[in-house]
Order: C-alpha cells, then sequence, then structure tokens
C-alpha cells in the first residue's frame, strides 16, 4: 500500500512539473517587443520581465546610438541571467539569509545567490510574463504600461500583489518609469528597481571607466563579505565611495578588489522631501557628448559597474566583459525588512507602493562636468 503511494505521488509530481515547464513554455512563446518613438528618441522594451531593451538617442553630432547592453534576441532575454533591462522583484536587491519576518509571522525565502535571495528568487519579476495594460506607440506622450498579478506564496513571500510598471516618453528627450503596487489583502515587503545597464557612449563602445558620475548620496549602507548590509550607514567621505563632486568611474575603482567594482547602495540626500522627485545622479561620456540625469523619489540608489558581466554575447555579436556598462537602481535599501533603521519597504493594503524615475538625456554637460 505504501509502494503505491508513494508511487501516485511521484506521478502527481511529475505531472505537475509537466504542467509548469509547459506553462513557462507557452509563457515564452508569447514575448513581444514594443516600441515607443518621439523626437530623436526611440526605446524597445519587451513584456518579458517589463524589460527596456534598447533606447537610441543622438551623440553630440547628431549620429544616433544605442545606450542599453541587451541582446539581438528576445529569446536570450527569457535565459538571461544578468538581469539586463529588467523590472526586479518582488524585492530587488538582497535579503539576507532568505528570510524575513513581518508582524510575528517568520517567512523563508528561496536562496538563489549563496544563502541570500537576490532579486526576488529564482523567478522574480524579471523571469515572467507581464501583460501589456496600455501601449501608444507615437503622439504628443508615447507610452506602454505592463502588468502582473504575483500570487500569496509567490518565491516566498506572502499576499497577492498587484503591480504595474509604465514607461514613458517626454518631452526634450525624456524617459519617465513609474512602477506601482498595490497588495490586495495582506502586508509584503516590495522593492521594484529598472536593472538597465547604461553606456552613453554606446552599448558596444566598451567600458565605463571613462565616463564621469555624480550621486547625490554622502552615505552609504555599510555591507559585510556576502554583499549584505549590516544596518550600519557611513558616510562616502575619504573613501573610493565618494562621487559628490563628479569623478571618473575608473579613477578609484581598483581600490575595491572584493567586489571588482562598485555594488554599493547610497543614501541619497534630500530623503526628507518624502513622495517627491530630486536628482539623484548625473552620468556624461565625453566622447559623445551624451548626459544623463536621474531624479527618483526613492530613498536609495544601487551603483553597480557590471562587476559579474563575463564573454556576454550581446547586440550585434559584441561580447560584454566587466564594467562594459553601469546601473544607477533608484531603491529602498538592500534587506530594509530585516533592518528596522532603514526606510520601510513595507505595503499594505492601505499603504500602496510608488517608485518614479525620471531620466533626462542631453548633449549639454553641467559647468562641474566640464571641468572633470
Amino acid at each position: 500500500m505504501k509502494t503505491k503511494i508513494f508511487v501516485l505521488l511521484c506521478l502527481l509530481f511529475l505531472a505537475a512539473s509537466g504542467f509548469v515547464n509547459g506553462s513557462a513554455k507557452k509563457e515564452k512563446d508569447h514575448v513581444r517587443l514594443f516600441e515607443l518613438k518621439k523626437g530623436d528618441l526611440s526605446l524597445k522594451v519587451s513584456n518579458w520581465g517589463a524589460t527596456l531593451v534598447s533606447l537610441v538617442l543622438p551623440d553630440k553630432h547628431g549620429k544616433l546610438g544605442d545606450v542599453v547592453l541587451g541582446y539581438d534576441s528576445l529569446k536570450q532575454y527569457t535565459n538571461d541571467s544578468t538581469y539586463f533591462g529588467t523590472t526586479a522583484g518582488r524585492v530587488a536587491n538582497r535579503i539576507g539569509g532568505a528570510q524575513f519576518t513581518l508582524n510575528g509571522i517568520h517567512y523563508k525565502l528561496i536562496a538563489n545567490e549563496g544563502n541570500n535571495t537576490l532579486h526576488g528568487g529564482p523567478r522574480g519579476f524579471s523571469d515572467v510574463l507581464w501583460k501589456v495594460e496600455r501601449y501608444v506607440k507615437e503622439g504628443d506622450k508615447p507610452r506602454i504600461t505592463f502588468s502582473y498579478h504575483s500570487f500569496d506564496g509567490e518565491e516566498g513571500f506572502p499576499g497577492d500583489l498587484l503591480v504595474t510598471v509604465s514607461y514613458i516618453l517626454g518631452s526634450k528627450n525624456s524617459l519617465s518609469i513609474i512602477m506601482k503596487a498595490k497588495a490586495l489583502n495582506k502586508p509584503t515587503p516590495v522593492n521594484l528597481i529598472n536593472h538597465a545597464y547604461w553606456n552613453l557612449g554606446n552599448h558596444n563602445s566598451g567600458n565605463i571607466l571613462g565616463e564621469v558620475v555624480q550621486i547625490f548620496g554622502s552615505r552609504i549602507t555599510v555591507l559585510d563579505s556576502h554583499l549584505i548590509p549590516t544596518g550600519e550607514i557611513a558616510s562616502v567621505k575619504g573613501t573610493p565611495y565618494d562621487f559628490l563632486k563628479p569623478q571618473v568611474v575608473g579613477a578609484r575603482i581598483n581600490q575595491l578588489p572584493k567586489t571588482n567594482g562598485y555594488d554599493i547602495n547610497y543614501v541619497l540626500d534630500g530623503g526628507k522631501s518624502k513622495g517627491l522627485i530630486k536628482l539623484a545622479a548625473i552620468v556624461m561620456d565625453k566622447k559623445s557628448g551624451r548626459v544623463m540625469k536621474l531624479f527618483t523619489n526613492a530613498p536609495g540608489l544601487q551603483f553597480y559597474t557590471a562587476n559579474k558581466v563575463k564573454n556576454e554575447k550581446g547586440k550585434g555579436g559584441f561580447v560584454y566583459q566587466p564594467r562594459a556598462g553601469l546601473c544607477l537602481e533608484s531603491q529602498v535599501f538592500p534587506d530594509s525588512v530585516n533592518h528596522p533603521n532603514f526606510p520601510s519597504s513595507i505595503v499594505t493594503p492601505e499603504k500602496p507602493y510608488k517608485h518614479v524615475m525620471l531620466l533626462k538625456f542631453s548633449t549639454k554637460a553641467p559647468y562641474a562636468f566640464s571641468q572633470s
């Protein structure tokens, strides 16, 4: 009798696995690419992971170029481990020990980076098919809105969550990315980011070591050896993390051998103006003349220099290596659910989530950058 029960359970497990795998394959058959155009800007996004695939804009000579690392084939995005351009969640960045306690209940998540959870787990929001809610390709305000219903218990997180991500092209070469989430029945942590890898020289122009960066964050969240915050917040003064004045990315990057580059969360200044967007960072590529300004309402900003990207075959066959691009991920602090002194990442049915990013592109360098 026990043998029969065991066999039956095995058959049920195999059937369930086949269903899941079949569903995943069916999802991948519906992956699509969408384009938004306004003036000199051309944006391509995918419904797989609500992913930013490319952004084409002119340099100082008017020559168009794609400034986002990525792939030629949409199929490659469904097998991607670099998170190129994706929307990461339910909780982006790291959760230490893949666990947390909320309202007295202990939640165990699925670890996918050692003992920790990274970017929502092995099948986070970057690895699912999103629904297209609205799509306006051209006109005064081209836009697309994706939605995703995350179920209670997905990757171990509590509660049903309804999420939307909108990409909107605005005036004067600007791109807005607006992320919203509503908890439908239980409190849950939420931290959504856009994981675009930027190279303002063009995605295939080599590394970003010569790009000039300014970050408006005078403090960082200190990390342990596993890149998990200790809870301490420290000043950037006198460290390689000080970008309060414009600095060339490569000037001090070799002072960070443990991480092979930058991978750190900044506590953004001006955080007291809750809900209002503030200037978080500026990037300039001297050769192309392109400048990108990032404004956000988030309290933190992860600065990452593609340290783990290696021999990644990208667009046009170009092979990306470490430091081929840089990420500026505005966010709630990493592992905030385990640090009461960090800004809260908890979303409730009464308290929805809204994360705003405004990217402004130009070829007009701020004065401080022209002196760098």
